[in-house]
């Protein structure tokens, strides 16, 4: 099995660099090349345990997802997210085991559910791949992401109720409604609790590989400790993963560079495998199909039903819950204007288009363009396939689960339909609605402009401070410099002595120091994009990384 995983691995990421020099989408191809290479007679089957993949592949890239995506961002589009990362799930719980109990025969109505719960989750990571490639607005992109984040656990806790109810196991909840919010809220706090944890431990920690160890660590730990108490371990990565992205400006900078490059390694390598991966099973859920005596056509003929309900399901939620959006927004407006009178508190924009008044904040709606790409963007991945493969044989009454077999196929069926038609028209769909958010581009340039503002002038202020409370002549003089320079760079490389550059380095680590800490209280005081102070962090990072490696005497002639 381990040499499998690797030639696997070693074959994805082959067709992967492949594809980045081709500028195609490495995770259809390697759906494609997965698909063919099933046939190879000499293949053997590469078939995981649910477990491994719910256990060891997906808490890693909940993890990374979540620490990147700004908590802020997720959070102004909380409702979006929520509509479709839960809501929507629901509802397509609901449609489309409606649809496959009719028109699957023999396939009762609990069987259905469970089908449903299984295709219900789409996957975010083709179409963010798309979406950063093809430049769609920051806003589409963090409720892509953060529907992608919710929707697993909201679909396992439908899976494990529906299956539970079929089998006659036991929940720690009888009631669907308390056992939801139970596993909701315990996996929020464990998550909390455990990312809370590890950031008290990582700011203390000066070994920077030490801490990549830690933060590898804390995923896994956040998922097992979640299920074995009975919540949820998606949410608990996702929540650990948001504590410790938004905590992490606290962090030692080596660590912050270390970690970026590895959970992007990470992240390519399990994406990699993932895709080609959900391939390669093809040929043998083939098998399995004829083994159990189907009609191949006929369950495939079913499953393109099940497919067109679960794409269409999507697309309708989506434009139905924007119009009722618009409707509860112009209604909202029309009552502030009401209640307010305008020459006593005048309407004012705030972030990124959002109207504000009096404190009220109000996301701008989609426009029918944003809302067709994100009605389009329902590619499932590997999570379908490992709750379908994690069906019990059995009931606890020693029956065989019903439909289990056909469940199987139509989940891998959805799953290669959606990647396949929905991934491969994406980008022409985005290219041929011409998506752009003018208002977007410019709040971001307005931003990096105040955080330039902020940052040189804490900078100035640290520099100043620094003059004034020493009374040697050399540090006031290299002071001085300084700040009619403000680059240690330029300062450093300028001068030749030993003394001076000594000088230089603890003025630039001043200077960097109070550039970051004023940056941070910018964003904490809301003045300042969440995701902005992250790509100028990345920046100040490598500075220090730089001046790190600069040592006294070393320009001096």
């Amino acid at each position: 099995m381990a040499s499998q995983i690797l030639i696997v691995m070693i074959a994805a990421i082959a067709v992967a660099i492949w594809a980045e020099g081709r500028n195609i989408q490495a995770p259809l191809l390697l759906a494609l090349v997965g698909l063919a290479a099933s046939f190879l007679p000499f293949l053997p089957r590469l078939e995981l345990e649910p477990e491994i993949i719910l256990t060891v592949v997906l808490p890693p890239l909940l993890y990374s997802a979540a620490s990147e995506l700004s908590f802020d961002s997720f959070l102004k589009r909380l409702g979006s997210i929520v509509n479709l990362g839960v809501v929507l799930v629901l509802v397509t719980t609901t449609v489309v085991g409606a649809v496959a109990a009719a028109v699957i025969p023999g396939l009762p109505i609990a069987a259905a559910t469970v089908l449903a719960a299984v295709v219900s989750p789409p996957d975010a990571v083709t179409a963010t791949a798309v979406g950063r490639k093809l430049g769609l607005p920051g806003r589409m992109m963090t409720v892509l992401k953060g529907e992608s984040l919710i929707n697993d656990a909201a679909a396992l806790t439908l899976f494990a109720f529906a299956t539970a109810t079929i089998t006659g196991t036991h929940l720690l909840i009888e009631n669907r409604f308390l056992y939801f919010g139970y596993a909701a809220v315990v996996g929020i706090l464990v998550g909390v609790a455990i990312g809370m944890l590890v950031h008290r431990v990582r700011v203390r920690l000066t070994n920077a590989s030490l801490s990549t160890v830690v933060s590898v660590l804390v995923p896994f730990a956040a998922y097992l400790i979640a299920e074995e108490l009975g919540a949820s371990g998606v949410l608990a990565v996702v929540a650990a993963g948001f504590a410790n992205g938004h905590n992490a400006s606290e962090a030692n900078y080596e660590a912050r560079i270390q970690e970026r490059q590895f959970w992007r390694t990470a992240d390519s390598l399990l994406e990699a495998f993932v895709f080609a991966y959900i391939g390669l099973q093809l040929r043998f859920v083939i098998q399995d199909a004829q083994e159990a005596g189907f009609d191949l056509i006929q369950l495939f003929l079913l499953s393109g039903i099940v497919l067109l309900a679960v794409i269409l399901v999507r697309i309708a939620w989506v434009f139905g819950t924007a119009l009722l959006f618009r409707w509860r927004r112009r209604r909202a407006l029309e009552g502030l204007e009401r209640r307010r009178a305008a020459p006593r508190e005048p309407a004012r924009t705030g972030r990124a288009g959002r109207r504000q008044r009096g404190g009220f904040d109000i996301p701008e709606p989609f426009s029918w363009k944003e809302n067709l790409v994100i009605g389009w963007t329902g590619m499932r991945g590997v999570v379908t396939l490992a709750a379908a493969a994690g069906i019990p044989l059995t009931t606890l009454a020693g029956e065989a689960f019903p439909g289990r077999d056909a469940i199987q196929v139509v989940a891998f069926t959805v799953t290669i339909g959606t990647l396949l038609i929905q991934g491969l028209t994406l980008p022409w769909l985005i290219k041929a609605l011409g998506i752009n958010d003018p208002k977007e581009a410019k709040y971001r340039e307005e931003q990096h402009r105040l955080a330039h503002r902020i940052a040189d002038q804490a900078g100035r202020e640290a520099l100043a401070r620094y003059r004034d409370e020493h009374a040697d002549p050399a540090a006031r003089s290299a002071a001085d410099q300084m700040l009619r320079r403000s680059d240690f760079r330029d300062e450093a490389q300028r001068q030749s002595s030993a003394e001076h550059d000594r000088l230089v380095l603890e003025l630039g680590r001043t200077f960097l120091d109070a550039r970051r800490t004023a940056l941070i209280k910018a964003r904490d005081d809301r003045q300042l994009d969440d995701e902005v102070l992250r790509e100028i962090m990345e920046d100040l990072d490598l500075q220090q990384a730089v001046l790190a490696n600069w040592q006294p005497g070393r320009f001096s002639g």
